[in-house]
């Protein structure tokens, strides 16, 4: 399946931003309080943001709170921009 998306253009173009959303996330973990870590996802990267999803509107607070460590370990991997923003992910519960 990769292989078929590596061939697409389009595909690829959106696997690749996937790929370095995930390297990201990886680079920050390390400078993250360790309870927040597990509260974090890699959400959408385009040419204006990299999304950070987190569970709950507390892991949002104390990461915005951490925002310029994770900007100076981003910083430190090679990426100067796009900007960070962080959201809380929507609740997804039965009945919805």
């Amino acid at each position: 399946m990769a292989r078929a998306l590596e061939r697409n253009a389009p595909l690829a173009g959106l696997l690749a931003r996937v790929r370095e959303s995930e390297a990201r996330l990886a680079a920050i973990m390390p400078v993250l309080p360790a309870g927040l870590a597990g509260a974090l996802r890699a959400g959408p990267l385009d040419d204006t943001a990299w999304v950070l999803l987190a569970d709950h509107a507390a892991a949002a607070a104390k990461l915005r709170q951490c925002l310029p460590h994770v900007e100076a370990a981003l910083r430190a991997g090679g990426w100067s921009g796009p900007a960070v923003k962080i959201k809380v992910r929507p609740a997804t519960g039965a009945g919805r």
